[in-house]
């Protein structure tokens, strides 16, 4: 795993959780502004995605167990468009608190990812 891209994603996810939760303190609903941050933050989780695949397929393994931190990998690139998707159904301040929770659930994923993998020593 590459830590930098880690903490990126970890503090992009946090900056998300920030915004949306603002527009859900100020009874606003998700807007276009904000999918276009959880395309980013999004896109960031596939760049993980593949590059720890890759990684996997060279042979690297996580301190923990592969088939732990391939759980752990794909809950994060789904748990931030599942909550985009669900904020399309709920389209009051529910929706953008709905996204905040996952993209703070989201930043602690990484934290697992980063100890799953073995916490910098790779």
């Amino acid at each position: 795993m590459i830590d930098a891209l880690t903490i990126a994603l970890g503090v992009a996810a946090l900056a998300l959780a920030v915004w949306c939760g603002l527009a859900a303190y100020r009874d606003q609903p998700t807007k276009d502004w904000h999918f276009i941050g959880m395309a980013v933050v999004s896109l960031l989780c596939i760049v993980q995605l593949v590059i720890a695949f890759v990684q996997l397929a060279r042979g690297q393994s996580p301190d923990k167990g592969t088939a732990l931190f391939v759980a752990y990998l794909l809950g994060a690139a789904a748990c931030v468009p599942a909550t985009g998707f669900m904020s399309l159904s709920e389209r009051t301040r529910w929706g953008s608190a709905t996204v905040a929770a996952g993209a703070v659930v989201l930043a602690v994923l990484e934290v697992r990812l980063f100890d799953i993998w073995g916490g910098g020593s790779a």
